[in-house]
């Protein structure tokens, strides 16, 4: 049993915000190193899945490794690998400097993602309360912070390598705050973990609605611009604007959704934000104008906010497998779906049409509401 109260959960508050901020600090990077490198469009995609790819390889250790010795160790070392790799995305020289680069950075990333959560289940678990969601709005929130300071420096004059020093020292400062109060034991349930389990049960299952849950997110990433030009013709300059409406709209969501979710229970707030999720994307895909479609955006930002916090907790709550390694399953499915996600839009935009790639989310989110039941449960 850990003892786990309010610093506890300010400690997983922080590791959260440190993730975070690293994560968004590498978008405004990929111009620079585009341009750096005299990249093609194909040679810089080849790239950039050097990113998923390291995140995808560590994430099915990295249960094991926190059953094995508790999450502090794993979140310090994964977050000092994780700021030290990453001024040198805005360094590397060569193709294949970069391409090793963003592999240590994706595997650091990876490791850190899933220890914070395998922390975060059992924090929420030992105080009785929701709490996902809030640990999950501040990933959201240092999204939003990081990549509103990259943006700063970068147009105050400031180098891409020290704009990514500057969010690497904010990162290891976060990191540094939150150390003294993350977990140090082992997780009863994980510390006599086997090796290797293959997920079952009911982590199949959760797996797999965060998988399509991740899908329509890195849909939206990256292709609510095309849809807003192609489809409902916005101009190029505001296209930006859908992406914008789903976070803000998403971060509020998670910031208000431990409430939300202690009032109304997770399987009605699964079932309300699939729908809702739904209605989004047809109404993205089918509406008159920019603006209602901006509308959509906002409903599936909302919708979407609290489904795959409230499948992390159902994931640790559940009894097929070790919550540790269970986190660690659905959040390698989940990365699944993100990088999975552009490249099957663009398939089904390619042989029908961007709405029909749209609508065919909705009907994904229908899914999510129609599963509420047993994607929320507790037991396998």
């Amino acid at each position: 049993m850990h003892t786990v109260g309010p610093k506890q959960r300010l400690s997983t508050r922080f590791a959260f915000l440190a993730s975070g901020l690293a994560m968004s600090a590498w978008a405004p990077l990929v111009p620079f190193a585009k341009q750096r490198l005299a990249l093609g469009e194909a040679e810089l995609g080849l790239l950039l899945l050097c990113l998923g790819a390291g995140s995808l390889a560590a994430m099915p250790v990295t249960g094991l490794l926190t059953a094995r010795y508790g999450c502090r160790p794993i979140i310090l070392i994964s977050g000092a690998l994780t700021a030290l790799v990453l001024p040198a995305l805005a360094w590397a020289p060569m193709p294949w400097l970069l391409a090793a680069t963003l592999l240590a950075f994706g595997a650091a990333m990876g490791t850190l993602d899933v220890s914070m959560n395998v922390q975060a289940v059992i924090v929420e678990r030992e105080s009785g309360g929701a709490l996902m969601s809030g640990f999950h709005g501040l990933f959201s929130v240092g999204g939003f912070i990081g990549a509103g300071l990259m943006a700063l420096m970068l147009w105050l004059g400031w180098s891409p390598l020290a704009s990514a020093a500057g969010i690497a020292v904010l990162v290891a400062l976060s990191l540094l705050s939150c150390a003294p109060h993350l977990l140090a034991e082992p997780d009863v349930q994980g510390r006599d973990a086997p090796l290797f389990v293959m997920p079952h049960g009911a982590v199949i299952f959760i797996g797999v609605l965060c998988f399509m849950s991740f899908l329509a997110e890195g849909a939206i990433l990256d292709w609510s611009a095309l849809l807003l030009t192609l489809e409902q013709g916005l101009d190029t300059s505001r296209a930006g604007l859908g992406y914008a409406a789903f976070a803000v709209a998403m971060t509020a969501g998670r910031l208000s959704g431990d409430r939300v979710v202690r009032k109304l229970g997770g399987k009605r707030v699964l079932l309300l934000g699939g729908l809702c999720g739904a209605c989004g994307f047809f109404c993205a895909v089918l509406a008159p104008s920019a603006p209602l479609a901006l509308a959509g955006f906002v409903l599936i930002g909302l919708g979407a906010s609290n489904i795959v916090p409230i499948l992390f907790t159902a994931a640790g709550n559940q009894r097929a497998m070790p919550a540790s390694l269970a986190v660690a399953a659905i959040t390698t499915l989940g990365y699944a779906g993100i990088l999975a996600g552009p490249a099957m839009i663009g398939f089904v935009a390619h042989a029908a049409s961007l709405n029909l790639a749209f609508a065919g989310l909705g009907c994904a989110m229908l899914v999510i509401a129609a599963s509420a039941r047993l994607g929320a449960t507790r037991q396998a």
